[in-house]
């Protein structure tokens, strides 16, 4: 059974919060971070990975990201900072220059 992942991902100023799931984060993460990712992210420049969980399955992804996009903001900045205080970028060296150039082309 695939596993599957759900993140957060906001802007730099970090004024607005978008929840995704994926099959494969490292893909999503640079999607993201090429200006690929959905109307909403490439609208308000979502590119920092906060947080994120591996789960089980892509079917519990699905249902935990539901859920959390139910959530509150407040409770949501709250999951966030458990783990990542001070809300640094976690995917901050995935990726160079150079691979964000190329996933422009790709994706």
């Amino acid at each position: 059974m695939e596993s599957g992942f759900v993140y957060l991902i906001s802007n730099f100023a970090r004024t607005v919060i978008y929840i995704g799931m994926t099959n494969d984060l490292n893909r999503r993460i640079l999607e993201h971070k090429s200006g690929q990712g959905s109307k909403f992210t490439t609208k308000y420049n979502c590119t920092d990975l906060l947080y994120f969980e591996e789960l089980q399955s892509l079917e519990e992804a699905a249902i935990r990201e539901k859920r959390l996009k139910g959530w509150r903001q407040k409770w949501k900045w709250e999951l966030v900072q458990k783990d990542n205080a001070d809300l640094l970028d976690l995917a901050l060296d995935w990726f160079d220059e150079e691979d964000i150039a190329m996933a422009k082309k790709v994706f």
